[in-house]
C-alpha cells in the first residue's frame, strides 16, 4: 500500500512516536482536513536536496531549519521532524519525539517491507563482523545459486556478485531498505548484514527483525563522547540484536556471553554457541568438555595452517582459509553456525567449505618480498584487541625457536573519537615490536600532528624506535626502505587502520587516497 500523509500519521501514531500534524497553523491528530492527505508520496528522503515534488522530507540528526530554504519552491509535500519547522515551509509537518526512529518506520512502509522477503542475517562484534559477513555470504552464495547480498563495512553487495564500496557499517534505515527492496527485486533470497553499535545508537535497524543474528565478542572500542560515553553504553547497544532475532549464533567464549544468554532466555530466543578450542586434533579436542556447544573448530596441526570443524555432530572435514589467523577460523565457524542456523543442513559439507578462497579487501593482506625476506601484512586492526590478535599471528606464524622477525607497525588513530585507541595501540604493541612509525589516518577535524603526538607519549618501551610520519604514503615507504636495507634480516611490516580504503578524512572531507594495500602492491611490485 502507497505511503500517504494519512497512512505516515497512523503508523507514526500507532508506534507512539507522533506528537501532532501542523499544517496552516492548525494543530491536529487529524489528517482529513489536509488537502492531498490521501496522495501518494513519491518519494522519502532525510536529505533536501534531494527534495522533488511530492517528496516526504524526514528532518533527523543536525538538521538545521534554514536547510528547508527553496523546498517549497520543489513542491516538498511534507516534513517529520522532532519541532516545528512550519516558519519555513507551508508543508504540513509531522511532529515526532524521535525522527530517526520515524525514518526507520516510514521508510519500511514505503518500500513495502522489504525484509520481510528476505532471510535477514545481522552480525556484530568489537571485531570480525566484516570477515565473518563475507564468509557467511559465500556458504549463502554457494547453496542459493548465487542469490546473498550483503551489507559491510568494506562493501555493499546487492545481486550476489558487484561489490560497491560501502559509507557505513551499517547504512541508514531509509538506505537500507531502499537497497533490500534492489535485492529483492533482483532476486535475492538472503541479506548479510554488518550490525555496528552505533546502528543501535542511533535507530538506523529499528524495527528490523534478524532471522538469524550473531554476537561474536565484545572489548572496550568506540567510547568517546560522540559515540559511546561508557563501555556499558558500548556493550548494551550491541546487546539489543539478542531480543531483536530469531535465532542467536553466541560465541561461548566471548567477554559478558552469560550475560548474552540471559538476555535471549528473558525474549524467548534460541541460542546456539559456537568456540574456537586450543587443542589440538586429538580426541579431546574433537569431543570437547564444552557442554552445550553446538560447533567447534580447532587446530589440525601445530603449524595452525588449516583447522577441522564439527557442526552439530557432523565432521566438516579440514578448513584451509586464504585469509591467515587464527581469529579469522573463529569467523569461519561462526559463517558455518549462521549459514546452518539461516538453513544450509550440517551434512552439506561441499556449500560449508565455499567460504575457503574468500577474500576482504584490506584484511590480512599478506604479501612477501622474497629479495629482502621482508612480509607484509595489511589489515584493518584500529583497537587493542584486533592489534593484539594480529600480533599474536605474527608471533605464531614467524616467531619459533625464540627468534623474533623485526617488526615495524606504521598506524595513525581516528580524529575526534575513540580516544582510547591511540594508548590501547601502542599498548598492544610496544612490548612485541621493534620499531613504531606514525601517520595520518582518518583525523575528522584534529590535525594529524596532534594525533601522532598523543600517540607517540604513550610509548614508554624505550627500546622501542619511533618515527612520525604524518604522510600516509611516505610512511609506508620508509618503513619498507628499512625492511629492505637489511636484507640478512628477517622484517615484518604492518600496516593498519585503512586497508582497502580509498580516502583519508581530513576535515569532514574525504581526500583521496590510494589505500594501503594498492600502495604496499604498488611498492613490492606485487
Amino acid at each position: 500500500m502507497a505511503l500517504t500523509l494519512a497512512s505516515a500519521a497512523e503508523l507514526l501514531n500507532r508506534h507512539h512516536l507522533l506528537r501532532e500534524v501542523i499544517h496552516s497553523d492548525s494543530w491536529t491528530l487529524d489528517t482529513d482536513g489536509i488537502d492531498g492527505a490521501d496522495a501518494p508520496f513519491a518519494s522519502i528522503t532525510y536529505d533536501t536536496r534531494q527534495v522533488g515534488e511530492g517528496s516526504l522530507l524526514v528532518c533527523k540528526g543536525r538538521f538545521r531549519p534554514e536547510f528547508l530554504d527553496g523546498c517549497d519552491e520543489r513542491e516538498l509535500a511534507a516534513y517529520v521532524a522532532e519541532t516545528d519547522l512550519s516558519e519555513r515551509t507551508k508543508a504540513p509537518g509531522l511532529i515526532v519525539d524521535d525522527a530517526r526512529k520515524a525514518l526507520a518506520l516510514l521508510a519500511t512502509e514505503f518500500y513495502g517491507r522489504p525484509q520481510d522477503e528476505l532471510t535477514l542475517i545481522g552480525i556484530t562484534g568489537t571485531k570480525g563482523k566484516t570477515t565473518t559477513a563475507y564468509f557467511t555470504q559465500a556458504i549463502l552464495n554457494a547453496y542459493s545459486g548465487g542469490r546473498c547480498a550483503l551489507f559491510s563495512s568494506v562493501d555493499n553487495c546487492l545481486d550476489g556478485h558487484t561489490y560497491v564500496e560501502s559509507d557505513l557499517t551499517t547504512p541508514e534505515s531509509l538506505d537500507a531498505v531502499r537497497m533490500m527492496r534492489e535485492a529483492v527485486d533482483g532476486g535475492m533470497r538472503y541479506l548479510v548484514m554488518e550490525v555496528s553499535s552505533q546502528a543501535y545508537k542511533v535507530h538506523r535497524v529499528y524495527g528490523f527483525t534478524f532471522d538469524v543474528g550473531a554476537f561474536l565478542n565484545i572489548s572496550p572500542d568506540h567510547i568517546s563522547p560522540i559515540e559511546h560515553p561508557t563501555f556499558e553504553d558500548y556493550l548494551y547497544c550491541k546487546r539489543q540484536i539478542t531480543a531483536n532475532s530469531r535465532t542467536l549464533i553466541l560465541n561461548a567464549r566471548a567477554d559478558h556471553a552469560d550475560l548474552i544468554r540471559q538476555d535471549a532466555a528473558a525474549a524467548g530466543v534460541p541460542v546456539r554457541d559456537f568456540a574456537l578450542l586450543d587443542e589440538p586434533a586429538t580426541e579431546s579436542a574433537a569431543n570437547p568438555d564444552a557442554s552445550g556447544v553446538d560447533a567447534t573448530s580447532w587446530p589440525a596441526d601445530a603449524s595452525h595452517d588449516s583447522y577441522l570443524m564439527r557442526l552439530d555432530g557432523h565432521d566438516l572435514g579440514r578448513y584451509r582459509l586464504h585469509l591467515v589467523g587464527d581469529f579469522n577460523y573463529e569467523n569461519a565457524l561462526a559463517a558455518v553456525s549462521i549459514a546452518h542456523a539461516a538453513g544450509v543442513p550440517a551434512d552439506a559439507i561441499e556449500t560449508l567449505h565455499a567460504m575457503e578462497p574468500t577474500r576482504v579487501s584490506g584484511r590480512m593482506e599478506l604479501t612477501r618480498d622474497e629479495d629482502s625476506d621482508t612480509d607484509v601484512i595489511v589489515d584493518y586492526a584500529h583497537n587493542y584487541t584486533s592489534v593484539r590478535a594480529l600480533l599474536d599471528f605474527v608471533y605464531e606464524r614467524w616467531g619459533g625457536n625464540g627468534e623474533h622477525p623485526y617488526i615495524t607497525l606504521v598506524a595513525g588513530s581516528a580524529g575526534n573519537k575513540a580516544y582510547d585507541r591511540r594508548r590501547e595501540i601502542v599498548e598492544a604493541a610496544q612490548d612485541r615490536i621493534a620499531r613504531f612509525v606514525f601517520t595520518a589516518e582518518d583525523t575528522d577535524t584534529e590535525p594529524y600532528e596532534d594525533i601522532c603526538r598523543d600517540m607517540r607519549s604513550f610509548v614508554t618501551n624505550d627500546r622501542v624506535a619511533t618515527t612520525t610520519i604524518i604522510d600516509r604514503v611516505a610512511a609506508i615507504t620508509d618503513a619498507l626502505d628499512e625492511a629492505r636495507a637489511h636484507p640478512r634480516r628477517h622484517d615484518v611490516v604492518l600496516v593498519i587502520g585503512k586497508g582497502h580504503e580509498r580516502w583519508i578524512k581530513d576535515l569532514n572531507k574525504h581526500v583521496p587516497y590510494e589505500g594501503d594495500d594498492r600502495v604496499v602492491a604498488r611498492l613490492l611490485g606485487a
